[in-house]
């Protein structure tokens, strides 16, 4: 492959930062990461699942606040706000959020494993999660873009 890229080759996200070469023998290699069991990455399957539970709540939530006041707007508004709310707070104070927890995967700092996410990881992910495309597209190890950028990764809990 030539050090220049060419705009018709597109973004060289999936090994982006991996020799051609030499890849790794699993998702999370690169990064310390187990191959199976707790701390190995997450797949996409669970990711979506907690995604749509914590939507799925937050839909009910909006429904339930919106039937008894209309401060918030209608329910979509209102569900969007407290999705970003509720995966800002969770994440932030418990590493994972309630959709996380009932399918085992949580998130944890890629730099420093054994401190916190912290508030402006959880802020940026959720906000990016909104978006949809920054988590489905992954690199070779599994992380999505929302990942890539605050360096977290989305880690099996059980």
């Amino acid at each position: 492959m030539s050090k220049s890229r060419s705009w018709l080759e597109g973004p060289l996200v999936p090994g982006e930062n991996e020799d051609l070469a030499d890849l790794s023998p699993y998702p999370g290699a690169r990064l310390g990461l187990p191959k199976e069991g707790p701390g190995s990455l997450s797949t996409l399957f669970p990711r979506i699942g907690a995604l749509a539970i914590d939507w799925l709540a937050c839909y009910a939530l909006a429904w339930f606040v919106v039937s008894m006041t209309s401060a918030l707007g209608d329910a979509a508004t209102a569900t969007i706000i407290f999705f970003i709310v509720w995966r800002i707070l969770t994440v932030w104070l418990f590493a994972q959020s309630p959709g996380h927890a009932i399918v085992g995967i949580g998130v944890a700092r890629i730099d420093q494993p054994d401190e916190r996410v912290g508030l402006w990881r959880s802020v940026v992910r959720a906000l990016l999660t909104v978006f949809l495309f920054p988590p489905i597209i992954q690199d070779t190890d599994g992380r999505g873009m929302h990942d890539r950028a605050t360096g977290t990764a989305v880690i099996r809990t059980r």
